[in-house]
């Protein structure tokens, strides 16, 4: 009968971003070992907590499944004679694979029927092979920092305390680090004592609950949402449950308690990222807001223990926060004491990044190419002034007791003391924009120098770092380049700006020069740069839901007007679902294939010799304006409309026009008529990319 395989590894305390990619690791590689060995199993669930990390593989057959192994042999034309006695070729086949040669069976590939020889090999017992598999588990998992112990050579994220390991009610005997596997575990640290025997593995997840651990981290997960939502309406509040954090704290504790503590109305005089940063990102608290989304002077804290002693816990919980917030206000108050202009000066003992000067110098080139920006997308004097001044004074905070303390709070801070400072709201709203987006799924900026401020210092880190060799490579980015190339995209595309993104990328190498001594030359970097948002562009454009053909076909007809080329992305997807497309399509293709073969693409009328030569030629002119001015336009579905009605020209021309003829002059006009059209349509799209099966 198929018994459940059960192994707990057995840990000093996880970092908490460790666990949950340890247990995907180990899902994939318990499926993996058991194929590879050929026992049947049922469902794998993998569990954990900061003390251990489990998998347990139910209905594992007790035995391997046989092994067919057909080898292939000499045709059976030379294996055997016309009369069917076997040759040598057969008898010396058959006696290397250790079959009898009246066992060969005969099986055609292709034209030709060969000999084969089929060996069966029994399947040994689970017993020989899990422990096998038990060892492969543990040396298998990997972890962005392990460490050794002891004398030993082995690595783990953590010391190995324990290793369970059960099939069914038999222990699994191997040994690794030191330790020999057994049938017993541990229950948690504080609330449980000794070690628990575990007679059975399917009986795993209950005696763990009688040891008080939820192994279980989706129950974990949602016991502790549901404590802190309670905790926090039994004070009149809502806690403000961020998803990151609920995950993090799932993966610190092994029996999760809720508590409500409280901290001094008067810190709430603070602007509310300065309460919720310490509790959130360095006390792990959730914070609480009232009905109309105001914060109180509340958090919810989880304790990994049960409700005893929880006052004293919840004491000494609300001693340590306002020890921190105690230190914030401190801060608050002494960077209040000067302006953010104070501050600018100071940024030039900053270093930005080796080689590329200090943050003063940065500030500097941002603050050229944010003028740049501003005449490019038409700022008016008042918003032109505004982002000019936040350009000054972005940096400034990098220098303020609170951002050197909590280095997270860098532009929400600058945006706090610019208002404080009495500068006007656009320029403290553009400080804390020019940093968005922080993260994947993060807000964009929303004012008009919020935006040009974070394209400008975005693009200036981009060109700095790859005009100095700085790229990332892999899944390496310590510079979270590819993030803030994608924010550039977003940005443009999501304001609708009509900015050239090469036009940039030169102005941007332009105020480095002369200045910076770059190890890669302008058009190399151009060019590198101008790859590596494609990739972007083309990741974010399929994950938008645009056709990968589409995609390749809108890129290749450019994209240095990123809002451009997905507004001709849109359009594009939209149109190969209306029966002009095939249209379109029809005329680009047969356009195309043959102006390839042009020379140049100076078309003269007075070459033609054909009516269908001339109607192609005035309905591409009359198209080629009425469409060209739709581009111009962004009006890029009705431009595509357009365009497909060169169909008809177009197939009547081929009908009637023999283009490779022998008169050069005559040849070389009508391909130059016909690269013109191809050309045109390649504005909006390269059609040659675009899949037909997939329409």
């Amino acid at each position: 009968m198929a018994r459940d395989f059960l192994l707990e590894i057995g840990v000093e305390e996880l970092p908490a971003r460790f666990l949950t990619p340890a247990l995907e690791q180990l899902r994939a590689l318990a499926g993996d070992l058991l194929r590879e060995n050929r026992l049947a199993y049922g469902d794998i669930i993998t569990c954990g907590t900061p003390r251990r990390i489990t998998v347990l593989v139910q209905e594992v057959a007790e035995k391997q499944e046989p092994l067919v192994q057909e080898v292939k042999g000499p045709a059976v034309k030379v294996a055997f004679t016309n009369s069917g006695e076997p040759t040598r070729a057969a008898l010396g086949f058959a006696k290397s694979q250790g079959v009898k040669v009246e066992e060969l069976a005969r099986k055609a590939v292709g034209p030709v029927e060969y000999v084969f020889a089929v060996k069966k090999e029994g399947g040994q017992p689970a017993r020989k092979i899990l422990p096998g598999i038990a060892v492969a588990l543990v040396t298998g998992l990997h972890f962005p920092k392990p460490m050794r112990w002891g004398d030993l050579d082995m690595r783990f994220a953590r010391p190995i305390r324990w290793l369970l390991c059960l099939y069914g009610g038999e222990v699994v005997p191997f040994k690794l680090a030191g330790l020999q596997s057994n049938r017993y575990t541990y229950g948690h640290r504080f609330l449980s004592s000794g070690r628990l025997e575990l007679a059975e593995a399917g009986a795993y997840f209950d005696l763990m609950r009688r040891g008080y651990v939820i192994v279980d981290v989706d129950e974990r997960r949602e016991t502790i949402r549901r404590q802190v939502t309670e905790a926090a309406a039994r004070k009149g509040g809502k806690a403000e449950i961020d998803p990151e954090l609920l995950d993090e704290v799932t993966n610190l504790v092994e029996y999760p308690t809720a508590l409500c503590g409280s901290f001094d109305e008067q810190f709430l005089t603070m602007p509310e990222e300065v309460l919720i940063t310490p509790m959130r990102e360095h006390q792990r608290y959730f914070p609480v807001r009232g009905e109309e989304g105001l914060l109180l002077p509340r958090f919810v804290a989880v304790s990994n223990g049960g409700t005893d002693n929880i006052d004293v816990v919840r004491a000494g919980n609300e001693k340590v926060l306002r020890a921190r917030l105690s230190d914030a206000a401190f801060f608050w108050q002494e960077d209040l004491k000067h302006p953010l202009e104070d501050k600018v000066e100071g940024l030039q003992k900053v270093v930005f990044q080796e080689g590329l000067g200090t943050v003063y110098d940065k500030v500097q080139r941002v603050t050229s190419l944010a003028e740049f920006l501003t005449e490019r997308l038409g700022a008016g004097p008042e918003e032109r002034a505004h982002t000019l001044r936040a350009a000054r004074l972005a940096k400034a905070d990098l220098l303020t007791n609170m951002v050197y303390e909590f280095p997270e709070l860098q532009g929400v801070m600058g945006r706090e003391y610019a208002r404080r400072g009495g500068e006007p709201e656009q320029v403290a709203l553009a400080i804390f924009e020019h940093h968005l987006p922080r993260f994947a799924g993060d807000e964009l900026p929303r004012t008009l120098p919020g935006k040009i401020l974070s394209i400008a210092d975005k693009t200036d880190t981009l060109v700095g770092c790859f005009g100095m060799g700085i790229q990332p490579t892999g899944s390496q980015d310590p510079y979270a380049l590819r993030r803030q190339a994608l924010g550039v995209c977003l940005i443009i595309i999501e304001g609708e700006l009509v900015l050239s993104l090469r036009e940039i990328f030169e102005r941007a190498y332009n105020n480095y020069a002369g200045r910076v001594a770059m190890k890669l030359a302008r058009e190399e970097v151009l060019a590198e740069l101008e790859e590596f948002v494609r990739q972007r562009l083309r990741g974010l454009f399929i994950e938008r839901g645009l056709s990968y053909d589409t995609v390749d076909a809108v890129l290749t007809a450019g994209f240095t007007d990123v809002a451009g080329a997905w507004q001709r992305g849109q359009a594009l997807e939209q149109f190969r679902s209306a029966p002009a497309f095939d249209a379109l399509l029809t005329a680009f293709t047969r356009a195309r294939n043959l102006s390839k073969k042009a020379t140049h693409d100076q078309v003269d009328p007075a070459l033609f010799e054909t009516p269908a030569e001339e109607e192609l030629y005035k309905s591409f002119r009359e198209i080629a304006a009425s469409a060209g001015a739709l581009i111009e336009k962004r009006e890029y579905g009705a431009a595509l409309a357009r365009i497909a009605e060169l169909q008809k020209p177009v197939a009547r021309f081929f009908d009637d026009v023999l283009v490779m003829v022998e008169d050069e002059r005559v040849r070389e006009n009508r391909l130059a008529l016909l690269k013109n059209i191809a050309g045109f349509i390649g504005k909006v799209a390269d059609l040659s990319k675009i899949v037909v099966s997939n329409k």
